[in-house]
């Protein structure tokens, strides 16, 4: 019969599981019981049968060892060869050893341990019978004193014994071992107790040393505060005992000068009394005096009074004057020919004179044309076409800017009175318009255009009235109109080139006062200021290079002044707009088209500038044939220009027209525009007064 070594088994059968990957001692000796490899026999260690050998404790220590080291080597198994006829014997002598033992066996055991012994025990059952020792046969012998050897294989009850008696140090140690961890755990629980204790008072302590550190930096913030007080009076009684100082000092100087003044009172209470005397004497002159100044107070208000009689008259005489030249009134301006350009033939314009002869100003107009397409059977060309026009005032090409302004100055200062005033230059490009309202290049006094001229004149008469009581404020605003889109030219830094975003607003509700909305208004008092606008404004225009002009304007400038009157000592108020405007070039589509990849941008601005002018040509019949419906909203000229172009407002309109005779189509266009809108007749013009 095979019997496996099981004191190992027995013992560390609860941490077979923990040796990972190691393989275990009865599956060795399984597999090897399948394979039926030859055993190799080990001596017992067991004691025979009937020896009476006993074992000291050294012997027993001695008797472990190699059992100790057997434990630790559980991977090599052991196989003993034993006789099947001595096996219940040795079985039942183990199974007597093993109830005397049981009470001292740990009630843990690993559940492969029990299998593994059971498996062994039915192997022994069917295994071959091993001849068993003699029991008359003693155990070896030590031999000089040394250890035993090792007990062979098939002493099982040697090795059982030898296990027993491990087994019984290793629970006498466990008992310690647990006496020992019990005591631990007794001074563990003692400990933290302590430590529960010792913690609490530690927070005490802390909590008291918090205090105790916040008292000290509360004292010596008190401490501190106290020190700066202390430095801050001694400060202070320093600055006292100086300002003491300098008081006596000046205590001192009072009383000299109280001696001073006491003599001086002696002498000026004699000069008072001389004083008094000649006073006396003065009253009587100053009632005189007043007498006479009450007089003359009243004959300066019967003054003012009759001034401001003759002021009312005077705008009442100027605005009649004006309606007696016509609420629309039209210029025609010929330019002159420039340097490059042909001459005319003679006879191509003619200015006839007016009625009184030479010293009247020429009114009429009369242009030649001849039509080359147009001829007489004989093959003759046909005679000239001669066109007569009559307008309230023409001028020649010869004309100056000073003459021009002289005509249109009173108009001017019936702004100044409250009548809202409208003055434009209407014609082709190339005729003159931006010289007649801007003037020149440079700053030459002879060329200033209508713009500079107009507001050097309300300056001036705006002074002369303040010396009656008048006080008056302007307000400039300049803005172009370019592809129906309103463009502020007074835009400055970032703000330049966004004019597309403003828009005509109401003032407010209820107002018929328009404004335009992200436009700069800038409040103007001289002349200076008004050219850096122009200068500012001219950069700013849209300009473009067309057949008929190198530089020709494509957009409507409008330049707004917004005047505000009042007389504070009447209570009188009066306010009104006057508008100069540059008309964009009127010329038909065919002669005005650019040259260029910017062909079609030229001639969607030549139908946008059409289209505003045949809208102003519109608003200017409906407002003559006081139609309900006046079309105003059809362009955003006619529609800022509103309040300026009919009720109460004077319009004048400059048609300007080229001296060669290439351009005279063109002319003849302007020319009869000029002359529906001359026929024109507009109510009487009332002024903005409060």
């Amino acid at each position: 019969m095979i019997f496996p070594v099981l004191s190992g088994c027995c013992r560390f059968g609860g941490q077979e599981g923990d040796r990972g990957n190691a393989r275990s001692p009865l599956l060795e000796v399984r597999g090897n019981i399948e394979l039926k490899k030859p055993l190799v026999k080990a001596p017992s260690r067991l004691p025979l049968p009937g020896t009476r050998f006993k074992r000291g404790p050294d012997q027993m220590e001695d008797a472990l060892e190699p059992e100790k080291k057997r434990t630790r080597g559980l991977d090599t198994v052991t196989k003993i060869a034993t006789s099947q006829s001595r096996a219940p014997a040795l079985t039942a002598r183990t199974q007597t050893q093993n109830q005397i033992t049981a009470p001292k066996v740990p009630k843990k055991t690993g559940p492969r341990c029990s299998t593994a012994i059971a498996t062994v025990l039915k192997n022994q059952k069917s295994g071959p019978a091993v001849p068993a020792q003699k029991p008359g046969a003693a155990a070896p012998p030590m031999v000089g004193g040394r250890k035993p050897t090792k007990r062979p294989a098939w002493d099982l009850k040697g090795q059982l014994c030898d296990l027993n008696a491990e087994l019984k140090c290793c629970r006498e140690r466990t008992q310690t071992l647990a006496q020992e961890n019990q005591q631990l755990q007794d001074q563990l629980r003692e400990a933290q107790q302590q430590a529960k204790a010792q913690g609490a008072e530690c927070r005490t302590l802390e909590g008291e040393l918090a205090r105790v550190q916040a008292q000290a930096e509360q004292g010596q913030q008190e401490l501190g505060s106290l020190r700066a007080r202390v430095l801050e009076l001694e400060e202070q009684q320093c600055t006292q005992e100086g300002l003491l100082r300098e008081l006596q000092k000046e205590q001192l100087g009072l009383q000299e000068e109280r001696r001073g003044l006491a003599a001086r009172l002696e002498e000026q209470e004699r000069r008072l009394q001389a004083s008094e005397a000649a006073l006396s004497g003065s009253q009587a002159e100053v009632a005189s005096l007043r007498e006479e100044a009450t007089g003359q107070a009243a004959l300066l208000v019967e003054q003012g009074e009759r001034l401001h009689g003759l002021e009312m008259e005077r705008r009442r005489l100027h605005n009649q004057l004006q309606e007696l030249k016509g609420n629309i009134r039209v210029f025609c301006r010929v330019r002159p020919v420039l340097p490059g350009e042909p001459t005319p033939p003679p006879g191509f314009l003619l200015f006839p004179f007016g009625p009184g002869g030479p010293a009247d100003p020429p009114t009429r107009l009369s242009v030649s044309r001849c039509d080359e397409r147009r001829g007489t059977l004989s093959g003759a060309p046909a005679p000239a076409t001669r066109h007569d026009f009559s307008f309230d005032r023409v001028f020649p090409p010869g004309s100056r800017q000073d003459e021009v302004f002289e005509e249109i100055a009173m108009l001017v200062q019936s702004a100044l009175d409250g009548y809202p005033v409208c003055i434009f230059a209407y014609g082709q490009t190339g005729s003159g318009k931006t010289f007649t309202m801007e003037g020149g290049p440079g700053r030459d006094p002879q060329v200033e255009g209508l713009i500079p001229r107009a507001l050097r004149h309300l300056f001036s008469v705006a002074q002369e009235l303040g010396g009656q009581g008048w006080t008056y404020s302007f307000v400039a605003s300049y803005v172009e109109i370019y592809n129906e889109t309103v463009r502020d030219l007074l835009a400055t830094g970032t703000r330049k080139g966004q004019g597309g975003e403003c828009e005509i607003r109401r003032a407010g509700p209820g107002s018929e006062e328009l404004t335009v909305t992200n436009a700069r208004y800038v409040p103007v008092s001289c002349e200076k200021e008004v050219e850096a606008l122009l200068h500012l404004a001219h950069q700013n225009r849209a300009v473009a290079r067309t057949s008929q002009n190198e530089r020709s304007s494509r957009s409507h400038s409008v330049f707004q002044l917004q005047i505000s009157g009042e007389h504070t000592g009447r209570g009188l108020q009066c306010g009104a707009s006057l508008n100069l405007v540059d008309l964009a070039g009127s010329e038909r589509l065919d002669p005005s088209l650019a040259l260029g990849p910017g062909e079609r941008e030229r001639l969607r601005e030549t139908q946008a500038i059409n289209s505003s002018l045949s809208t102003l040509g519109l608003v200017i019949m409906a407002l003559s044939n006081k139609e309900s419906h006046i079309p105003y909203r059809n362009s955003k000229l006619t529609y800022l220009l509103q309040n300026s172009l009919g009720g109460s407002a004077k319009m004048l309109m400059f048609v300007n027209i080229s001296p060669l005779e290439e351009n005279v189509s063109e002319s003849l266009n302007s020319l009869r525009f000029a002359s529906k809108v001359n026929q024109c007749v507009i109510g009487t013009a009332q002024a903005n007064r409060k």
